[in-house]
């Protein structure tokens, strides 16, 4: 059995979303095992956050997050629509939230079965990667198979069993924090925390470090 590793994940992550197939490659090279927890973004922990935080805090986002995809050549949105419903001139977000719970109890439902990671990875390719509307037609259901999931399955169990999931999600984030971090992507080996699209080679030094070996 390989090493093992914890990601601290969000939909609504635009790094999440810059480190994911990176994450998924690591996977794929080396005797690891990536669990993927979602967690809710901020905008729904803390939603006054936005409106809190420093006025060039959102522009130097945007130009970050544009520039580690074009650096890495990944294909990056913006998404269409996006994950949280907020108003970009007030940066208030909206009471109501017609994507972001049904998204992230679906990953959380994947990760029940093991397959967060995969899912996560396919889900986020359409939402930052240029897909269009990718809450219709057959976007998701497309996603969810190529990643080896039922979308309806999902869907089914996101409903029935909302509120066991979103206490799932809840154990992440506090999994999370006892870690020693609070944002997203967070990579947690061993019991360390490393933050950020911009933490994977360190991280991936660590996991040598502990015996990480290529398959």
């Amino acid at each position: 059995m390989g090493l093992q590793a914890d990601i601290f994940w969000s939909f609504r992550s635009p790094y999440s979303y810059l480190a994911t197939r990176r994450y998924s490659a690591l996977a794929q090279e080396y005797d690891l095992n990536i669990n993927l927890r979602p967690v809710y973004p901020l905008a729904i922990r803390e939603p006054d956050f936005f409106e809190r935080s420093h006025p060039n805090w959102l522009r130097y986002t945007f130009t970050d997050m544009f520039r580690v995809a074009q650096f890495h050549g990944i294909p990056f949105g913006p998404p269409r629509p996006d994950p949280i419903v907020q108003d970009v001139r007030t940066r208030k977000i909206a009471e109501e939230q017609p994507y972001i719970f049904r998204l992230t109890r679906l990953g959380q439902a994947a990760a029940r079965r093991g397959k967060s990671l995969a899912f996560c990875d396919e889900v986020s390719r359409l939402i930052w990667g240029g897909a269009e509307n990718w809450h219709e037609g057959d976007h998701l259901t497309s996603a969810a198979t190529r990643a080896g999931l039922d979308l309806v399955e999902l869907d089914a169990e996101a409903l029935r069993d909302a509120e066991a999931l979103d206490a799932e999600i809840a154990e992440n984030q506090t999994a999370l924090e006892a870690a020693g971090h609070w944002g997203v992507p967070t990579l947690v080996f061993d019991g360390e925390p490393f933050f950020g699209q911009d933490r994977i080679d360190m991280a991936l030094w660590r996991m040598k470090q502990k015996g990480l070996v290529a398959r």
